[in-house]
């Protein structure tokens, strides 16, 4: 039986290599909107970070995330994310 093929995402923050499916994605859609997209089939400008809060804080304050998207992530995409990283603490 054939192998299948695992996609690979970068995360912006920290570089790391990891399954698309470790990662949040963040797209800005064809309105200019920025948002989490959890399915990963939204149309758009992607750009992928780690489910770390560490992550998350480097890629707010060295603004990675903001050039990745080419536009500025507003404060409440930050909040969402760190909601999310710490349900992902909780489940492991």
């Amino acid at each position: 039986m054939k192998k299948r093929k695992i996609p690979l995402r970068r995360c912006v923050s920290c570089g790391e290599s990891k399954p698309k499916k470790e990662l949040i994605r963040l797209v800005r859609n064809t309105n200019d909107e920025i948002e989490i997209d959890m399915t990963g089939k939204v149309n758009g400008r992607g750009a992928y970070v780690c489910r770390k809060t560490e992550c998350i804080e480097l890629a707010g304050k060295s603004k990675k995330l903001s050039k990745s998207l080419e536009k500025e992530v507003p404060e409440e995409i930050f909040q969402e994310l760190f909601n999310l990283a710490q349900t992902n603490k909780e489940e492991e």
